[in-house]
Parts: structure tokens; sequence; C-alpha cells
């Protein structure tokens, strides 16, 4: 036991308060989890209304991520105190000194269950937002051959597109069919 440990009691609020915040983000880190492979399912099936809902729920969610990052900060700001540190300096290893001896493993696993389920939503997401590059980039390419001569909406630039659908004919030979 440090001498940090020795000399701070233990706090049974904050440690009462840092588990049910850690059971909150474990909640909502659950559901947008589940929003994101929801949405990579109906990505895969090209389901644009689910996308689209699902993408609402997903801002929702990451709304209300922001005010339980809120209460983060609280609970930083009150171990810190505690602890004699700045907030960003409180460890899960510092915070173990203030809170409950029964607590403190809980809070362990909480914490590692949650940067788990973190680093999943990180991963689904990307895969996601590739799923869905590779979608629009097929829906340009055909909205963009069947265009014909005229200049169809805007490249990745956001200029309006240079090349001629006879251009883009000779360039992508689509069917070459003889009847």
């Amino acid at each position: 036991m440090s001498a940090m440990a020795e000399l701070t009691p233990r706090d049974d609020v904050l440690s009462n308060d840092v588990l049910a915040h850690l059971e909150t983000q474990l909640t909502s880190a659950r559901r947008l989890l589940q929003i994101v492979l929801e949405q990579g399912v109906a990505i895969r099936q090209r389901d644009v209304q689910d996308v689209v809902t699902l993408t609402g729920l997903l801002q929702v969610e990451v709304e209300r991520r922001s005010l339980i990052d809120g209460e983060r900060a609280r609970l930083l700001e009150i171990a810190g105190a505690r602890l004699g540190v700045s907030p960003g300096a409180v460890t899960m290893t510092l915070l173990h000194s203030v809170l409950d001896p029964g607590v403190a493993p809980v809070a362990e696993a909480l914490t590692a269950e949650l940067r788990g389920l973190l680093q999943e939503i990180t991963r689904e997401h990307h895969v996601n937002r590739v799923l869905m590059t590779q979608e629009l980039a097929f829906l340009d390419h055909l909205l963009r051959l069947a265009d014909g001569d005229r200049q169809l909406g805007y490249d990745s630039a956001g200029d309006h597109s240079r090349t001629t659908g006879r251009r883009l004919a000779e360039r992508h030979r689509v069917l070459d069919l003889e009847v």
C-alpha cells in the first residue's frame, strides 16, 4: 500500500458514484455497438431507410454520451481533489486509494470491459465508413455512366465533373455486345 493510500480515507459516496457511472458508460457503449452493428447490416443490404434511421439513432446516442462525459469529468474533478492531483492525472491505480476495497476490482473490470467495447465500436464504425464510401463511389460511377454527355454533380474536390459521358465511355467500356 502506498503512502498516499494510507493518508487518503476511503470515500463510499465516490465509490458508488464511480460504479454507477461505469455502468451507465457500459449501457451506452453496448447501445452504441448495437446501433453500429445494425447499421453495418443495413449498409450491406443496401437498405437506405434503415441506414438513415440508424444514423439518427447513432447521433442521439453520441449526444447522450457527451452528457455522460460531463459526469465523468465531474467525477474526475472530485477524485482529483481528494487525491491532490489534476483531474487529467487521475488513473484507475490512483483511484484505488480512495475507493472502497471491494469496489476497486469491480471498477477495474468494468473499465476493462468498457475499453474493449469502445475498441470494437471504433473498429465496426470504421468498417461501416469504408462500406459507405464504396457504395457511394459505385453509385457515383453508375450515375456518371448514365449521364451521357451532361455533367453530373460534383467530383470529390467539390468541382463539377470535367469528364463528359463520351470520354467516360471511352475510358470505361461497360458492355461490348454484338446484336
